[in-house]
């Protein structure tokens, strides 16, 4: 039986600052935005290459904005997402590897899977973090 993760509601505080945060910014595609009365409001927005969508609305759950920790987004090259991204206008933190003597800056050295990481956070605090996996891409 498979379990495939293929949504995940995002708390925000403004639909249209996320919304314009998430596709202009980031440039994820929009799926759906639906409003069918001024207290339910569900916009699907969904990452490149992503088989799991985000919803942020109105109307949708009870967790505050900005509530959200630590959600990854794979990535096969972690410099040029972080470069993307930035040239978007998103604030990305610099690039950092785990070690025997803990963080260190820039990319794993041998850019092994789940070994680079990279945050940011959307305009409520929900945070991202980028994280390297090629799977033999090297």
């Amino acid at each position: 039986m498979d379990f495939k993760l293929e949504l995940v509601l995002i708390p925000v505080a403004d639909v249209d600052r996320a919304k314009t945060f998430y596709v202009d910014r980031c440039g994820f595609t929009l799926d759906v935005d639906h409003a069918p009365n001024d207290d339910f409001r569900v916009v699907q927005i969904t990452p490149p290459g992503s088989a799991c969508s985000l919803t942020i609305g109105k109307g949708l759950g009870t967790a505050e904005p900005g509530t959200y920790r630590g959600m990854h987004l794979v990535v096969t090259d972690i410099g040029a997402a972080r470069a993307e991204l930035i040239g978007r206008g998103v604030k990305v933190s610099d690039i950092r590897h785990m070690t025997p003597q803990g963080w260190q800056p820039g990319a794993d050295p041998e850019h092994q899977d789940y070994g680079s990481f990279a945050d940011s956070s959307d305009p409520d605090g929900n945070t991202w973090v980028l994280q390297e996996v090629r799977r033999g891409k090297q």
